[in-house]
């Protein structure tokens, strides 16, 4: 058997994030309520009961569209907004496509559905719940693979991007549940292979649990995010995410190869480039993760030696093992074609970039740049930790730094100018995506950091 890597991220389940912040001192917070809201900011966490199994048991798996549609009906029956998760098998397959979605609303209780035989099924559950508001666990996340089966929320409520908003130092959905609920979840099956089929009753278990507390996380995440005042802001963020396009492909994917910084030569890169595309190329066709196809350690190997033949092939790691022998026609093929490239078709050694220069070339390029971006790195900082919102919620630093290097074409000094500035810079965030509530706590801040006189 050859040495297959795992890949870095297996992100079937939930993510925790986040690190330790500074108390809440934002808008709307009583400093009075001491009983409440310890110097934290945030709610005492009760003692973790543990929660093992669902309430009502593990229900039984709707996989065929009678049940899909017998399903919507008692969705239809409850009441108030609806608790969704789903389960992918990322590290496992090639698609981001879900292959259980876990659905709870009250008085209707939860409902698993294994999409894949009723893809073209959903529209009775469509008709239903997609004017309700759904409550998710890092939305971001489920939405693209969602949408894809005709499910798309009318409202969205994120409790892991509310926990970011609301300050909490982990915001994993078990971290959450235990510090706001006092219940410990069982994890452990969120990067198992949720492909497989029939799936394990345990990863069943798992779950149901997911969507268990979800409306009653809500309800606690949004007394906080009202307590501090940042309810309106939480509510953009949602929508921002709800409405969200899905991403673009980035350019030259392949220059993510773990293992590329070692390479030197132009030829090799080329090399790279070959075995990523024809990677990615069987993996798209079999629905298996690239990293299970080849591992980029392989890839690496193979850049640095330049095979000129199936034997000397098979004799690097991984190579000649059973699963990887069956494509050594197409591995030698990618390398024989970046050997043939002529030396203007080879690939630029450094990353080409849509936007500013890596920032530790902005001292050479463009001192003033730099030190417009240490200035305004500065002033965000500040506003994080008085609002306890972390750094990249308040606004996007890659946002920040295309302001600094060439956002504005003006930097002048003087208090009209510097007015004319704030105007510009709201009018930079807005085309670019901020949203009102970031533009309001950042705008002025990073005026008064942009047009502050460069220290002799």
């Amino acid at each position: 058997m050859p040495v297959v890597e795992e890949p870095e991220h297996l992100s079937g389940g939930h993510l925790s994030g986040g690190a330790a912040r500074s108390s809440v001192s934002g808008p709307g917070v009583d400093s009075t309520q001491a009983g409440s809201i310890p110097e934290s900011g945030l709610p005492e966490p009760p003692a973790a009961v543990p929660l093992l199994a669902p309430a009502d048991g593990i229900p039984p798996v709707c996989a065929t569209p009678a049940e899909v549609a017998a399903a919507a009906e008692r969705l239809i029956a409850g009441t108030g907004p609806l608790a969704v998760d789903a389960e992918r098998a990322s590290g496992f397959r090639y698609s981001s496509r879900a292959y259980l979605i876990q659905l709870r609303r009250a008085g209707a209780g939860t409902v698993l559905i294994d999409p894949i035989p009723v893809a073209e099924a959903l529209g009775p559950l469509a008709a239903v719940i997609n004017d309700l508001e759904w409550i998710l666990h890092s939305a971001d996340q489920d939405l693209p693979g969602l949408a894809e089966l005709g499910l798309r929320p009318a409202k969205l409520f994120d409790t892991e991007l509310g926990g970011r908003l609301a300050g909490f130092p982990r915001v994993g959905l078990a971290a959450m549940v235990e510090q706001l609920l006092g219940r410990a979840l069982r994890k452990g099956h969120g990067a198992a292979d949720w492909s497989t089929r029939p799936l394990p009753e345990a990863w069943l278990n798992y779950a149901a649990l997911d969507v268990e507390l979800l409306p009653e996380l809500r309800e606690a995440v949004a007394a906080t995010l009202a307590e501090q005042g940042k309810t309106d802001w939480a509510a953009q963020e949602f929508e921002h995410i709800r409405l969200a396009e899905p991403a673009t492909p980035k350019p030259d994917r392949w220059r993510r190869t773990s293992g590329i910084h070692t390479l030197r030569r132009a030829r090799q890169l080329a090399i790279v480039r070959e075995l990523w595309t024809t990677r990615d190329t069987l993996a798209r066709g079999r629905d298996i993760a690239p990293s299970r196809i080849l591992p980029d350690s392989a890839i690496i190997a193979a850049a640095n030696a330049d095979p000129k033949s199936i034997g000397q092939l098979r004799e690097l790691p991984v190579f000649g093992g059973p699963r990887q022998r069956r494509y050594s026609r197409e591995w030698l093929g990618a390398v024989e074609r970046a050997r043939a490239l002529s030396d203007e078709e080879l690939p630029r050694m450094s990353q080409p970039y849509d936007g500013p220069p890596p920032v530790n070339r902005w001292e050479r390029r463009d001192p003033a740049a730099a030190a417009r971006l240490t200035r305004a790195r500065a002033a965000i900082t500040r506003i994080s930790e008085r609002l306890t919102v972390p750094v990249e919620n308040l606004l996007a630093p890659d946002l920040v730094r295309r302001l600094c290097w060439d956002g504005l074409p003006d930097y002048r000094l003087g208090p009209e100018s510097a007015r004319e500035v704030a105007t510009s810079i709201d009018g930079f965030l807005k085309s670019h995506g901020a949203r009102p509530w970031q533009r309001e706590l950042t705008v002025d801040a990073l005026a008064g950091a942009l047009t502050e006189a460069p220290a002799q």
